[in-house]
C-alpha cells in the first residue's frame, strides 16, 4: 500500500526486498527524483548471508561448463589375493624355522663329530654285563677296534652281529652312553646236553649250537652225552636232532619222576630209532625207544628189568620199539622177522656169541 506522501506500503516492501523504488506523488513534481527506500534491517541481514552462497554457486556453474565428465578412479589392489598372501606368509615363516633348525643341527653335528669329549679313550669306557661263560677278552676282540673312535661313529648293529657270532652269545645289545661310554648287554646260551664230535666233547643248546666247555671249569654240568653227530654237519640237521632230544627229555620228566637223570647217553644217529643208555646199579642198558611214546616204553623197562636180568646172563640192551614184543640183547641175537610198518634196526651187530636169548611179551 502506498501513501500519498510517497512512502512504501507494506505489501510492496515484502514483495520486492532490497530494491530501490522511486515514487513520486501526483502533486510532487518538484520532489527530488531517485529517492531510494531501504528495506528493514532483518531483510538486509538475510541478503548479506545469501549473497556469498549464490556467488559460489554461480561460479561453480560457470566452471562446470569447462570440466570433463567425472569418472570412477579404480582402487589399486595387491598382486596376490589376500588369502594367497596369508598362505605365503605362513610358508615363509616355516622356511625360516626350518632354516634355523637346520643351522642348529649342523652346528651340533659338527661339534659332536669333532669334539674330544665323545671319543672312547680306553677299554675302561666299555661296560660289559650279563657274561658268565663269555670272557671279556672275547668281547674286546670285537670291540677293540672302537677304542679311540668317536662314539657316534661306532657301528652298533655291526658290532651286535659280530658279538652274536661268539658261540656262547645268544643275543647282544650295544648302546651308547654319552659322552664317551659304550654298554654291552650279553644274553648267553643255555646248554642242555654234552655232545661228542669225534674225539671232542662240547656243550650244545636246544637250537643245536655247539659251545666249547667253559674255561677253567667254572661251572659243572650234569647232562647226557649226545652221540651220532658229525663235526661239519649243518646247523639245520643238528637243530632237527635237538628237537627229538628235547621231546625225549620232556616226556621222561613229564610225570615228575625225573627219569632223565638216569640217562647217561643218547644216540641220535637214526631219528627213527632213538637209543638211550640207562644207568643201572647192575650195569648200563641200551634201550631202543623208537621215535615216539618214550615215557611208556621207558616205564615198561623199569617194570620188567629185574625179570629180564634173571632170564639172561648179562642184560646189555632191550628193543622196545614194537607194540607186541620185546627183544632182549638185540645186538647179540639173530634179528627175527618184523612187521612191515616197523622201523629197521640200526644197531651195530655184536660179535657172535655162544648163545642168544630172545623173549617175547604181550602187553
Amino acid at each position: 500500500m502506498v501513501r500519498n506522501d510517497g512512502q512504501l506500503t507494506r505489501g510492496d516492501d515484502q514483495e520486492r526486498p532490497g530494491r530501490t523504488i522511486s515514487l513520486r506523488g501526483a502533486g510532487d513534481d518538484d520532489a527530488p527524483r531517485g529517492r531510494s527506500v531501504r528495506p528493514d534491517a532483518g531483510d538486509d541481514d538475510e541478503a548479506d548471508l545469501d549473497a556469498p552462497h549464490r556467488a559460489d554457486l554461480e561460479k561453480e556453474d560457470e566452471e562446470a561448463q569447462f570440466l570433463r565428465g567425472r569418472r570412477r578412479v579404480p582402487v589399486r589392489r595387491g598382486p596376490l589375493p589376500k588369502k594367497a598372501a596369508q598362505r605365503l606368509k605362513i610358508v615363509l615363516l616355516l622356511l625360516v624355522v626350518l632354516a634355523a633348525v637346520t643351522a642348529v643341527s649342523l652346528f651340533l653335528y659338527r661339534y659332536g663329530a669333532r669334539s674330544w669329549r665323545f671319543r672312547v679313550d680306553s677299554s675302561d669306557n666299555i661296560e660289559i654285563t650279563g657274561t658268565e661263560h663269555v670272557s671279556r677278552r672275547q668281547v674286546m676282540d670285537v670291540m677293540g677296534a672302537d677304542i679311540g673312535r668317536n662314539i657316534f661313529f661306532v657301528p652298533l648293529e655291526q658290532r651286535q652281529r659280530q658279538l652274536e657270532q661268539i658261540p656262547w652269545v645268544r643275543s647282544a645289545t650295544v648302546m651308547r652312553l654319552l659322552p664317551n661310554r659304550l654298554k654291552i648287554q650279553i644274553e648267553e646260551r643255555t646248554p642242555v646236553a654234552f655232545i661228542k664230535l669225534g674225539t671232542r666233547i662240547a656243550l650244545i643248546d636246544a637250537d643245536g649250537v655247539v659251545m666249547d666247555l667253559p674255561e677253567g671249569g667254572r661251572k659243572a654240568y650234569s647232562f647226557p652225552v649226545i652221540t651220532g653227530g658229525a663235526e661239519g654237519e649243518p646247523l639245520s640237521t643238528r637243530a632237527a636232532r635237538m628237537k627229538i632230544y628235547t621231546e625225549l627229555m620232556r616226556e621222561l620228566d613229564s610225570e615228575g619222576n625225573r627219569y632223565s637223570q638216569d640217562i647217561s647217553e643218547v644216540d641220535l644217529s637214526d631219528p627213527g630209532d632213538v637209543k638211550v643208555t640207562a644207568a643201572d646199579p647192575q650195569g648200563a642198558v641200551v634201550l631202543h625207544l623208537g621215535a615216539s611214546n618214550f615215557l611208556a616204553r621207558y616205564k615198561l623197562f623199569i617194570a620188567h628189568v629185574a625179570e629180564w636180568r634173571r632170564s639172561v646172563q648179562q642184560l646189555r640192551g632191550v628193543d622196545l620199539r614194537y607194540d607186541r614184543q620185546v627183544i632182549v640183547n638185540p645186538d647179540e641175537s639173530v634179528t627175527p622177522p618184523r612187521p612191515a610198518a616197523s622201523a629197521p634196526a640200526t644197531g651195530k651187530p655184536a660179535p657172535p656169541a655162544n648163545h642168544s636169548n630172545a623173549r617175547k611179551r604181550r602187553k
